[in-house]
Formats: structure tokens, C-alpha cells, sequence
């Protein structure tokens, strides 16, 4: 299942589709002043220099370029990077504003595919009218020198893998799953690897920003997006424009808390879920109370670990990948009516709808290969933190507090934690407040009943940062920017637009 960490926005993936580190000197220069205005050290003058050069994407409205970074920021005269880079130029009426940036999170969403799939379509006319929509695929994803691990089959394999084990020997079988993760990642990606942490990337759109003439960052992310733009803010505060963190991680923690916090996240939506599926009369999970569908989901995964179920492929269906599945839905709670049809089925010995769910969460085509989500993901999660296990008596130790935490899910999502124990690059980064002193307000989104980032995430956050301005959205799902609410939607709007941010602390439903 290893779905830890991944803080994506679901609706993307299933339309169209965290962390801190301290920033390394690029040397002693004296900084002189770039096009833009910003100081600039010197060994870096040729990157923000460059000149863009745009071209017809072959998507109706959009534009696409390359932009090169050095690999290493410390080194920045030991070789490139090349970045993919895509915009929608603004539509008009009104004066252009500038541009703004967009991520969907993940690590390892593409921003490309969510601008060119969604964004630069469903965000807003008025913002759509004003600002150039833009993205950049961070460093080791998607059409940036993306990371990759393993081939389509062998993905197949570890997706299935079994993420509550029962006893040693099936431990020691996921760890040597996650092993022989890391170790394709390496013998694949090597040479980038060490490369693609946040704080590297919050570098890359400095960069962009200054390539696109803007004076200041304008930036709506989402997710681990938040995280990235609150980096970008910590290490760049004078160049913050307009920022809008929606879901938002809190950088101050450390893996274990991370996992754990998102495990009771995940609980709470479901306890969301089984309160509106038992009002049902065709429920799957029984309709008397939460507590007798919590009771019914977990012994559908007992019974799947035991035997799996046929799924109309030569996949079957068992726990972990049913698992996947419902964490998957748990994103949306518009993504609801299609869990109960797919557990009602999974229930009558019929996998297909569970195994859709996770293959969605997987990005898995058709044809059996992967997108690198899950690749890039495990990258950049293994370098920003240090790894919340480092062996599976760590788990064990840590096992009541996840149950606790999640008595349906606590078990997987420990045992999922353990995935960067065998990374073969150190992590460079470490939990530390995130401050951005001096920077301009920052929006700092989040919803009550968010499952991959917690509200109390927000709540840390928004406290944090020097400018942080807390909008809360009382509801469910994964982030809360154009998802209905109109309260939210009109804050964010008039913020994007005439800069006014709202009150902190308001609310909304």
C-alpha cells in the first residue's frame, strides 16, 4: 500500500491525473541584481539569466519550454538540470496581474498535467483573465528527468505486497520489498537522486520567477504544495508575492509524526464516510452505526489477505491493494458513491472496483506501466526527513500508537512507514519552524476533516510563519480551494486579485 506521505489532491489524479531543508550557500560572491531586480549570487547569474524560448505544446492554448538549473546548488558549475515549463498566457479583460505558479502536491504530482488538465480550465475566469497559469514539473518528476524505480511488472508485485504482515517472516518479506525499492530507484535514478529535495526545487521556481519577469512569486499550492511554497517563502521572503498554501503540511515535524498524524487524518474521514454510508439502505458496510462498519471493513481486508479476489484481470485483489483503494476515495467525499459500489462488489467476491480505486491512486495505465508519481514521491520524501522507521522492530514498538490512532488503518500505514529505511542517499533536511520573516501575507488553508493533511497541520503553519493568515473550510475531503465552497473560493479570489487577504481565522462551511 505504501501510501505514506503522499500528499496529493485525489481529485486530479482521478480526473486528470511532505520535508523542510535548510538551503545551501551557492557560494562567497557578491550577489548583484538580476533583471528583475533580486540579488543574485554570481555562479548563478547563467541560469537566471537564460532566455526562454516558448513553443506550441500541441495542447490547444498552452506553451512549453525548458528551463535549465544547476544539479547542485552547492556546486553550481558541476552540470544542469533540465526542467519542463508550460503556461497559459492570461485571457483578458483587465490588466495582467503576472503569473501564477500552480502544484498539485504529491511529492511527485505533475503540475504540467494539472495545469494543462485542470487549472488553466476550472480555476476562475477572473483569475484565469489576469494571470499567465503557470507550472514547472519539480526536479525527478514527470517530464523534469523524472525518477524511476522499477518497471511496469515488478510495480504490479509491489503494490500487492502484503502491508500488515502477521508475523516475522512476512515482515521481512515487505522489507525486503521496500529494499528492493530503493535499490531500483538507485541502479535507475542515481545520478539525480541526491537531487530533488524541496528546497532544491523552491530554488528552481526562484528561478522561474525570474525568467517569467516577475518581481515577486504569486503561487497557489496545494498539498505538499503547500510545503513547497513555504519553503520557497522561508528561504525567499522578500520575493513573496500573493501565496495561497491549501491543505497545508506543518515542516516542523518529524517523519513518525507525520505518518502518525495522517493516520488518525485518514481515520477521521472515514469515520465521515461509515456516519453517511450506514444512512443508507444499501450500505455495504451495514447500517446500524460507524463502529459496525469500522467492525465489517476490517474483516473484508482479513478476508482478502486470507484469499484474494478475482478482478476480471490477472491481478487479484488482495488487502493491500483494497486498502489503497479506500485510502484513495477518502480524498473526495465526492469519490463516495463509488467506494460503497466498489466494496459492495469486493463484498460479493468481485475485486474489479477497489482495484480501479487504487490503480487511480497508483496513476497505473491501462497497458500496466506507472506514471513515476510513486517514484518521485519516495524520492523526495526520503531525502527531506529522516526516515520515521529505520527496521521493523521500530514498527513493532510503534504499532498501539498507530492503532490507536486508526484502529482500521494504524496497522498498514506503520508497517508503510518503514519504506525509506533502505533509501541509499541520506536525508538532508531536517523538521524545523518555518518562519519567512518579512514575507508578504501568506494564505494558509485547511479543512476540519482533511485526511492527508490533518487541520491541526494548518493550524501549526499559519502559527509559524510571520504573515500566515489561517482560512479554515469546516468539511470533508483533501484541500479546500474550488471544491464548493463559495466562502473559500471568494476569500482566495479577492486575495489573487486585489491582494487583500482574509481576516485570520475566518471561517468557513
Amino acid at each position: 500500500m505504501d501510501t505514506r506521505r503522499l500528499f496529493t489532491v485525489f481529485a486530479t489524479a482521478l480526473g486528470t491525473a511532505g520535508l523542510l531543508v535548510s538551503g545551501c550557500s551557492s557560494g562567497g560572491s557578491a550577489p548583484r541584481a538580476s533583471a528583475t531586480g533580486s540579488a543574485v549570487a554570481e555562479e548563478l547569474q547563467p541560469y537566471y539569466g537564460q532566455k526562454l524560448r516558448w513553443r506550441d505544446c500541441g495542447v490547444e492554448g498552452f506553451q512549453c519550454t525548458t528551463m535549465k538549473a544547476p544539479l547542485d546548488y552547492a556546486k553550481p558549475d558541476g552540470g544542469d538540470i533540465d526542467l519542463a515549463v508550460s503556461r497559459k498566457k492570461a485571457t483578458g479583460p483587465g490588466k495582467r496581474i503576472g503569473s501564477l505558479l500552480v502544484n498539485p502536491g504529491g511529492p511527485g504530482g505533475s503540475a504540467i498535467g494539472y495545469l494543462q488538465g485542470y487549472a488553466a480550465i476550472g480555476y476562475p475566469a477572473p483569475i484565469r483573465a489576469r494571470y499567465d497559469m503557470v507550472a514547472i514539473d519539480p526536479r525527478g518528476v514527470a517530464r523534469s528527468e523524472p525518477v524511476t524505480c522499477l518497471t511496469g511488472k515488478e510495480m504490479d508485485a509491489y503494490t500487492q505486497v502484503d502491508q500488515t504482515p502477521d508475523d516475522d517472516a512476512e515482515a521481512a518479506k515487505l522489507d525486503k520489498a521496500f529494499g528492493t525499492f530503493a535499490a531500483g530507484c538507485e541502479k535507475r535514478s542515481g545520478k539525480i537522486l541526491p537531487h530533488v529535495s524541496t528546497v532544491e526545487t523552491a530554488r528552481d521556481m526562484d528561478v522561474l520567477r525570474a525568467l517569467l519577469g516577475d518581481e515577486k512569486l504569486n503561487y497557489v499550492g496545494a498539498s505538499y504544495g503547500t510545503f513547497l511554497g513555504a519553503t520557497y517563502a522561508d528561504q525567499f521572503p522578500n520575493r513573496v508575492g500573493r501565496l495561497v498554501l491549501d491543505g497545508a503540511m506543518d515542516p516542523s515535524l518529524p517523519a513518525i509524526d507525520i505518518n502518525r498524524d495522517q493516520t488518525a487524518g485518514f481515520e477521521t474521514a472515514f469515520q465521515s464516510f461509515a456516519a453517511d454510508c450506514v444512512k443508507k439502505k444499501d450500505c455495504p458496510l451495514g447500517t446500524t452505526s460507524t463502529a459496525d462498519a469500522a467492525t465489517a471493513l476490517k474483516k473484508l481486508f482479513a478476508d482478502l489477505d486470507a484469499k484474494p479476489i478475482a478482478t476480471g484481470e490477472s491481478r487479484k485483489l488482495g488487502e493491500s491493494l483494497a486498502t489503497t483503494g479506500v485510502i484513495a476515495a477518502m480524498y473526495d467525499e465526492a469519490a463516495w458513491p463509488q467506494l460503497r459500489e466498489a466494496l459492495a462488489g469486493a463484498r460479493r467476491g468481485e475485486g474489479s472496483g477497489l482495484l480501479a480505486l487504487a490503480d487511480s491512486y497508483y496513476e497505473r495505465e491501462p497497458d500496466g506501466t506507472y506514471a513515476n508519481l510513486m517514484f518521485a514521491n519516495a524520492a523526495v520524501n526520503c531525502l527531506d526527513l529522516a526516515p520515521a522507521f529505520t527496521g521493523p522492530e521500530e514498527v513493532e514498538r510503534a504499532l498501539p500508537d498507530f492503532e490507536k490512532a486508526s484502529p482500521v488503518f494504524g496497522k498498514g500505514f506503520a508497517w508503510a512507514a518503514l519504506n525509506c529505511a533502505s533509501w541509499p542517499v541520506d536525508p538532508t533536511g531536517t523538521p524545523h519552524r518555518t518562519e519567512a520573516e518579512g514575507a508578504a501575507p501568506i494564505v494558509v488553508v485547511g479543512t476540519t476533516r482533511d485526511p492527508a493533511t490533518p487541520y491541526k497541520w494548518a493550524q501549526s503553519l499559519a502559527e509559524q510563519l510571520s504573515s500566515g493568515r489561517l482560512l479554515t473550510y469546516e468539511g470533508d475531503g483533501h484541500t479546500a480551494y474550488g471544491r464548493g465552497s463559495d466562502c473559500v473560493d471568494s476569500a482566495i479570489n479577492t486575495y489573487l486579485l486585489d491582494g487583500t487577504p482574509p481576516e485570520d481565522g475566518k471561517k468557513c462551511s
